[in-house]
């Protein structure tokens, strides 16, 4: 069974590590969404995840917490090269190219938002009050959103 329809998604970044004007200096505004280590938002990376889907570029661990831009995925779900290389950040001495643990998607930036929709905001708004990215105990850094929810964040970030 193939997933036709397109979906949204959220995904969280933090800007010292990478933010989305890092992702627009990218060649052709694309890069691998890496660094993903929880195994449920890996599960989505994986299995989810399909080229088209729309991303809403989400900066944590800032000021002001919110939503910055808008992507694309133009890659759908492939190992992570960063597991199996022992330089690098991401390193993964338990995964192996036979079965690699860990996954990412490629986004493109689409467009950065008129202006920044914090999570305070989002918070406010009575529209986005069943977000995951609201509910208690919701951490992941990848999360879906509904249709509604993407695009009331992009008529936010015009007001």
């Amino acid at each position: 069974m193939t997933r036709q329809k397109r979906r949204d998604w959220l995904m969280k970044s933090e800007p010292s590590v990478f933010s989305y004007d890092d992702l627009v200096k990218e060649p052709d505004s694309t890069a691998m969404w890496d660094g993903v280590r929880n195994y449920q938002a890996r599960n989505l990376l994986r299995d989810e995840i399909r080229v088209g889907d729309r991303v809403l570029f989400y900066h944590s661990n800032d000021a002001p917490i919110g939503v910055v831009g808008v992507c694309r995925v133009v890659r759908a779900g492939y190992p992570d090269p960063t597991q199996f290389d022992s330089t690098q950040k991401y390193y993964d001495p338990r995964s192996s190219k036979e079965k690699p643990r860990w996954y990412v998607v490629d986004v493109k930036a689409q467009k950065r938002l008129s202006r920044i929709v914090t999570l305070a905001e989002i918070k406010e708004d009575e529209e986005l009050s069943d977000m995951k990215l609201v509910q208690k105990g919701q951490r992941l850094s990848v999360q879906p959103v509904t249709e509604a929810e993407f695009d009331r964040i992009v008529v936010m970030s015009k007001q």
